[in-house]
């Protein structure tokens, strides 16, 4: 059994889609950030960090109940124990270097340019520009790698998929005010489209639906979610 702690966001959703495509059996745990659930006492005994998603394994190696935190890590951890979604052993340095790739790059600059243009207290231009303009490099660099392929990494859907997926699917939000976010990188967007299809999105999604978080961007959600813009 893995229990999955999750929250509706990108990160998060990576291991939805990866569990629902391997079939594993698991718990999802609900965790509002905009309540600062993260910070509890018991969910930071399973990620120091404060983060989701988190997971624990209660059949871990030698049959002892392991955590794992971190999408990436997480994904490594359920992919070599379930033997799947890693792709061809020759491959292997494609799939590293492609899953870090998303996982310094796609990841943390798409979550800055989210953040200065939907969350920040004072317009920043300087700041969106350079967010949104690495986005944008980041994505043409995928396109360009994209042209002639189906996945990102081999013939067959890897975790790097999986993890680019989880950020791609909120480019309307990271690339705020384009009607056709991906309209530029044409082989991007019929990747996306090609992964998005698949019957074990559908199942990640209505996972990710299925339980009613807070909504509400008041003081508390705020001091929740930037913590640094306050007073310690």
């Amino acid at each position: 059994m893995i229990r999955f702690y999750f929250h509706p966001t990108p990160n998060p959703a990576k291991i939805a889609l990866f569990l629902e495509e391997a079939g594993l059996e698991y718990e999802a745990i609900p965790v509002d950030t905009k309540k600062g659930e993260h910070y509890s006492d018991a969910f930071l005994k399973i990620n120091p960090n404060g983060k989701v998603p988190a997971i624990v394994d209660t059949d871990g190696p030698g049959g002892k109940e392991t955590r794992v935190f971190d999408s990436s890590a997480i994904l490594l951890y359920l992919a070599e124990k379930t033997g799947t979604f890693l792709g061809k052993p020759e491959d292997r340095g494609e799939l590293l270097s492609w899953l870090f790739f998303i996982a310094s790059g796609v990841g943390p600059f798409s979550g800055q340019a989210v953040h200065f243009q939907h969350a920040a207290p004072q317009p920043n231009d300087y700041a969106i520009n350079r967010y949104r303009r690495e986005i944008e490099r980041h994505y043409e660099v995928l396109n360009t790698h994209l042209v002639g392929r189906d996945h990102v990494v081999g013939d067959d859907l890897t975790i790097a998929d999986i993890s680019l997926w989880g950020w791609v699917d909120r480019a309307w939000f990271i690339m705020k005010d384009e009607e056709a976010p991906l309209g530029s990188y044409p082989h991007l967007a019929r990747w996306f489209d090609f992964i998005n299809s698949r019957p074990a999105v559908a199942r990640a999604r209505t996972l990710l639906a299925s339980h009613t978080f807070k909504t509400e961007m008041d003081d508390v959600a705020k001091r929740a979610l930037f913590p640094s813009n306050f007073p310690r």
